[in-house]
C-alpha cells in the first residue's frame, strides 16, 4: 500500500517520496520498480508537492461515462475511445492552468481519475491488466472548445501546456472497479459529481485496448474519462479535482 508523489524542497532540489502521517519520506532507487525509504523526511507543508509521474504520453478517454452519453445522446462505443496528450502538457498541484496566447474561446476542466502505469505494458490480456497499474490520481483534462470545433480533431485543443494538471499523490490503496467517486468543484461550487460506477469501460478492458496499439511505459498516465457536469472557466477560477481515496488536485486559471 502505498500513497507517494514528487516534490521540490525550498533550495529547489527535487525528490520523490512515501507519504507517512503528514509527511514525505525521500526515496532513494528507482522511481517505478525499486524505492528504498531514506532516513530524510520533511512536512508536507515544507515542500511543493509537484505532478507525481512525468509521462512519455497521456491517453486520454472520451465517452467513458454512461450518464454523460445519455446527456448528449451520444451512442456507447463498441471499444474505448481514446486520445493522446503530450507530456509537456502536465502541470503540477497549485500550478496556474493558463490560457494560451491569443486564444480567446472557452476553456473547459474535466476532472477525472488517472492510472500511473508501473512497468511496461504491450498487448496483454484483460486478466493481468491491473497487474501493470503502479497507482492512480486525479487528472484535469484541461479542453479548449472552440478548438475542437475548428480543428475537427482535439490534439491541439488538449494538448496545450498546463492543460493537463495531475497529482496531488499516486496511491494504490483504492478500488476503481468497486467504485470511487469523481467530482470537481470551482471555487467551492460543485460542478461535477460522478462515480466510476458509471464506466462504460473497467478499466482493465481500457487498458487491454490500449495496450494492443502502444506500448505504455512506466509512468505513462491514461486519464479515464469524465461525468457530466462539464463547463467553462475562465481567469481567476480555482478548480479543484477530487477523487475519493487521493485527494485534492487544486490549480487556478490565469492568462497568459
Amino acid at each position: 500500500m502505498i500513497q507517494w508523489s514528487r516534490f521540490r524542497t525550498s533550495d529547489g532540489r527535487l525528490g520523490f517520496g512515501v507519504i507517512v502521517d503528514e509527511r514525505i519520506v525521500e526515496c532513494d532507487g528507482d522511481f517505478y520498480t525499486g524505492p528504498r525509504p531514506t532516513a530524510v523526511s520533511f512536512a508536507l507543508d515544507e515542500v511543493t508537492l509537484l505532478s507525481p509521474c512525468t509521462p512519455s504520453k497521456i491517453v486520454a478517454l472520451w465517452n467513458n461515462f454512461h450518464a454523460l452519453a445519455a446527456k448528449l445522446a451520444k451512442p456507447v462505443p463498441r471499444h474505448p475511445l481514446f486520445l493522446i496528450k503530450p507530456g509537456s502538457s502536465v502541470a503540477g498541484p497549485g500550478e496556474a492552468i493558463t490560457r494560451p496566447a491569443g486564444y480567446g474561446g472557452k476553456i473547459a476542466f474535466e476532472g477525472e481519475l488517472g492510472i500511473v502505469i508501473g512497468k511496461p505494458c504491450k498487448d496483454v490480456a484483460e486478466s493481468e491488466a491491473a497487474d501493470y497499474i503502479l497507482g492512480y490520481t486525479c487528472v484535469n483534462d484541461v479542453t479548449a472548445r472552440d478548438l475542437q470545433t475548428k480543428d475537427g480533431q482535439w490534439s491541439r485543443a488538449k494538448g496545450f501546456d498546463t492543460f493537463c494538471p495531475v497529482g496531488p499523490l499516486v496511491t494504490d490503496e483504492i478500488d476503481p472497479w468497486k467504485g470511487v467517486a469523481v467530482g470537481v468543484r470551482v471555487n467551492n461550487d460543485v460542478r461535477q459529481d460522478g462515480n466510476t460506477r458509471d464506466f462504460i469501460f473497467a478499466l482493465d478492458v481500457v487498458i487491454r485496448h490500449i495496450a494492443q496499439a502502444m506500448t505504455l511505459f512506466p509512468g505513462d498516465l491514461i486519464a479515464t474519462g469524465t461525468p457530466s457536469g462539464v463547463s467553462p472557466i475562465v481567469a481567476g477560477d480555482v478548480v479543484e479535482v477530487s477523487v475519493a481515496g487521493v485527494g485534492v488536485l487544486r490549480n487556478l486559471v490565469a492568462d497568459e
